[in-house]
């Protein structure tokens, strides 16, 4: 993903700027997945792993980068608020 097109990136819900996320977060995001503790927007349980992915800066919400295009839909959204370590790095 082109980093200038991530500086006019926000989140669809909160508007609040939005980070890639490093290799650590995201192994702590899919072991949380695995585990099926992750809820969609929609409500369902989140079931596929990230390879890719972007965060708001609180680290609450969380979506998914498939195939480099970044999939900013509440319903697909994940909400980490439990999860530590997701926040941008001050």
């Amino acid at each position: 993903m082109d980093r200038k097109l991530l500086d006019f990136l926000v989140c669809p819900a909160t508007h609040q700027p939005l980070h890639r996320l490093d290799a650590k977060q995201r192994e702590r995001i899919n072991a949380a997945i695995v585990c099926g503790e992750l809820v969609r927007g929609d409500g369902r349980i989140e079931s596929m792993t990230l390879d890719d992915a972007l965060a708001t800066r609180d680290g609450r919400t969380v979506y998914r980068i498939d195939d480099g295009i970044p999939v900013l839909l509440v319903d697909e959204a994940l909400g980490t608020a439990t999860l530590d370590g997701i926040a941008a790095p001050r």
